[in-house]
């Protein structure tokens, strides 16, 4: 058909050109040659015009082809597009739904996880209850006097407790701490000058012995702490604690005498017990009359300078009431041994009524809490601060609760659904001591102190020789 179409349209410009040349030739008297050549040209310019318009109406052709297809593939990728949209709706909701449902399950994963430990503690705990017990009967059955041996702790340098020590009256502040009282009101009837010339022959006799309880996470039960306790020991052998001669102590103003010693001891047991774990940390009990006396702060200031190494893992104790009755001269003080960087804890506390906020200010990092006070209810109405809530509260400003005096493993579960992490007392450990052969004597650790505190102050060049004295 287009074949036909483009003849006909040949055929036409033929006898269009002809007629011109016709018309030229013989109505306006051109010759045949000019009238011949008019008729060419008037042939070419309609082909031409044909080829054109041919040309043009071909390209609309394809452009529009083109422009369909387009719209063809924008309406696919439309539609597409909805469908990925829709496949990732579909997953998200998947995904919020999994997420819900997993913050549902973990807090029962983790309590799960909890109890279950706590059970295999109680198991073990029990199991090895039943095997002392088969032990001491048939000890028993042997001999009615046998002696039964205690369990020891990880550090060889702590000497065994006896196993037939009688348990402390929680009413001491020695037992609070665990230390028995095996020889009670030792200095009743004795005057003051006769307490201090007998607590002075024994701190010169060496007869001041250090005991370490140790302080345990919860509910895993590993040791990250120790607290270093104090007892004298007489001549005839008896042990009296700390609680029965602080007081004369206090009153004849030599408390300060004790304090040196117990912190030279504590700072020698510290770098032996670091020797085998670098976490491990160490509660060194201090006076406020330390802290106030001109004189001796400042040979304890030259004590802490030369062992500023042990401040991130020895811990300074003051109680909850010489706190109290800090005054400027004491918080200068404080502040003195915070910026060489030792740190700070409060025990013997007998109210929640503190502020977190300024312990922490304070350098305070731990704050130990008896057990049966977090768990008495009636504490609630003596206390701005819930005692479920204390140990949130003290976190949120960086200081630690350590539940102290904990007895049983009923007191262990209440104390885990208030989030206590740490615990301390006798169901974990008694303090026990510190084996003689681990404490070099008080003179050679004054003198090494002594040597060690002047080397920090002098030149570099004079260092070796305060080396040399101090072996």
């Amino acid at each position: 058909m287009l074949r036909i179409s483009a003849m006909f349209i040949a055929i036409c410009m033929v006898l269009i050109a002809g007629s011109l040349g016709a018309v030229l030739y013989l109505g306006l008297g051109l010759n045949g040659p000019a009238s011949g050549t008019a008729a060419v040209a008037a042939l070419l310019a309609m082909a031409l015009y044909k080829v054109i318009t041919a040309k043009e109406h071909v390209e609309r052709g394809d452009l529009g082809g083109r422009i369909v297809e387009l719209s063809r593939g924008t309406v696919e990728l439309r539609s597409r597009i909805a469908d990925i949209d829709r496949r990732i709706d579909i997953l998200e909701a998947r995904a919020a739904t999994a997420e819900t449902e997993t913050r549902e399950i973990d807090p029962l994963v983790i309590e799960i996880g909890e109890l279950g430990g706590l059970v295999n503690q109680l198991a073990q705990t029990v199991a090895a209850h039943e095997a002392e017990l088969h032990d001491r009967a048939k000890a028993i059955a042997v001999a009615a006097d046998a002696p039964i041996a205690a369990p020891r702790l990880e550090n060889p340098d702590v000497a065994p407790a006896p196993a037939e020590a009688p348990p402390p009256a929680p009413a001491n502040d020695a037992g609070a701490k665990g230390i028995s009282v095996e020889c009670a009101d030792r200095f009743h009837g004795m005057s003051q000058e006769a307490v201090i010339s007998s607590i002075e022959e024994a701190v010169e006799a060496n007869r001041i012995d250090l005991y370490l309880q140790p302080i345990v996470t919860l509910p895993q039960r590993k040791v990250r702490y120790y607290e270093a306790l104090s007892r004298l020991r007489t001549e005839e052998g008896d042990l009296i604690p700390a609680a029965e001669f602080i007081e004369h102590v206090e009153g004849a103003g030599a408390m300060w005498k004790l304090d040196k010693l117990l912190l030279l001891r504590s700072a020698q047991v510290l770098r032996r017990l670091q020797l085998k774990n670098r976490d491990i940390g160490l509660f060194c009990n201090i006076d406020s009359t330390t802290l106030s006396d001109p004189a001796y702060f400042q040979q304890f200031l030259e004590f802490v300078e030369a062992n500023r190494a042990l401040a991130p893992a020895l811990m300074l104790e003051f109680t909850q009431k010489a706190y109290r009755n800090f005054g400027p001269m004491e918080h200068e003080s404080l502040a003195a041994l915070a910026e060489r960087g030792f740190r700070f804890s409060m025990d013997h506390v007998t109210d929640l009524r503190m502020a977190p906020k300024e312990l922490a200010e304070r350098s305070f990092r731990v704050v130990k809490v008896p057990a049966q006070l977090l768990l008495d209810r009636a504490a609630e109405a003596r206390s701005d601060i819930h005692p479920a809530d204390l140990a949130d509260l003290l976190a949120r400003s960086g200081v630690n609760l350590v539940a102290e005096r904990i007895e049983s493993e009923a007191t262990v579960v209440d104390l885990l659904d208030q989030e206590v992490r740490f615990g301390q007392g006798f169901l974990f450990s008694p303090p026990r001591p510190v084996r003689s052969e681990a404490l070099p004597r008080s003179s050679d650790m004054e003198s090494k102190a002594t040597v060690a505190a002047a080397a920090a102050t002098r030149p570099a060049s004079a260092m070796r020789a305060a080396k040399v004295a101090a072996r």
